[in-house]
């Protein structure tokens, strides 16, 4: 598949299905392809989420895995042997997630920096600095636009900015403010250290640099990703990223907070209506239980 080619006429969904420090995990679905990115919680509330969106985990394509942490895979383990699902990850995450698991993946791996199909949309890997194994960001070119996919990284690096350029839906991580987690009194300082590290996580601040850094008239959402519990507020973020988006004319980009508790309301791209959060299914989503 060549990006040049792409149609941009056939409907593309995206649900945030949840994201923070207690699980991670996004929905999209194509014409040919439906996939997770990343499988943060159990199969049941993978299941349960999913039901929001009237989809269920049976009639998934594959399961795209960004680095081994468990906020990121708890639930991989019951998805791929339960349901035989096949899972799309670099080498050294897969050993790390079958050691750390006690489980056998049905892996398709690749390479870090290379790109790969999915049914019809196509998949580009890119390295970022987290402490983890080989993690990895996603940019996926889809019919109804590209999805970047940047959060767990300790810093913004030239490289993972010049690959999520391109995207016009981008999710990046906005995990703390700073102060509110130097002043933290239930975490010892020693994970204050890794979180702020370069291998950690980035403050709202770092989150709003790199959006400055990436900008562009082809950007058109702004999801705000892996928002400490602890240590940040939703209000927070927002303002941070969306004064920033002020101060340098970004008007056009549409700003939007995940949750960990509950999905964000489905965007349609590349159809008729393109771009308009989709309504949930409410009846459902009070079986959610959190």
């Amino acid at each position: 598949m060549q990006g040049a080619s792409l149609s941009w006429t056939v409907p593309v969904r995206l649900t945030i299905l949840g994201s923070g420090s207690s699980g991670n995990c996004a929905y999209l679905e194509t014409e040919e392809a439906r996939i997770l990115i990343d499988a943060g919680f159990s199969l049941r509330q993978t299941r349960q989420r999913l039901a929001t969106i009237g989809r269920g985990p049976e009639n998934l394509t594959g399961i795209l895995i960004t680095h081994e942490h468990s906020d990121h895979v708890a639930g991989l383990a019951a998805l791929s042997e339960k349901l035989h699902i096949p899972v799309y990850c670099n080498r050294p995450t897969r050993e790390a997630i079958e050691y750390q698991l006690q489980v056998k993946l049905d892996c398709r791996m690749f390479a870090t920096g290379s790109s790969f199909e999915i049914g019809d949309f196509l998949v580009e890997t890119f390295s970022i600095p987290h402490d983890a194994q080989d993690p990895v960001g996603f940019l996926l070119q889809t019919a109804g636009g590209n999805i970047g996919f940047l959060t767990d990284l300790g810093h913004a690096t030239r490289l993972a900015l010049e690959r999520v350029r391109r995207a016009n839906v981008l999710v990046l991580e906005s995990n703390h403010d700073i102060k509110m987690l130097q002043d933290c009194p239930h975490r010892p300082w020693s994970l204050k250290q890794r979180i702020l590290g370069r291998h950690g996580h980035l403050s709202n601040e770092a989150a709003a640099d790199a959006a400055e850094q990436i900008m562009s008239a082809s950007l058109r959402h702004l999801y705000l990703g892996h928002l400490s519990r602890e240590c940040n507020r939703p209000e927070l973020a927002h303002r941070v990223a969306d004064e920033r988006l002020k101060k340098i004319g970004a008007a056009h980009v549409r700003l939007e907070l995940t949750s960990q508790k509950v999905p964000c309301p489905t965007l349609v791209l590349g159809g008729p209506g393109d771009a308009v959060p989709a309504p949930m299914v409410l009846h459902e989503q009070a079986t959610l239980g959190l």
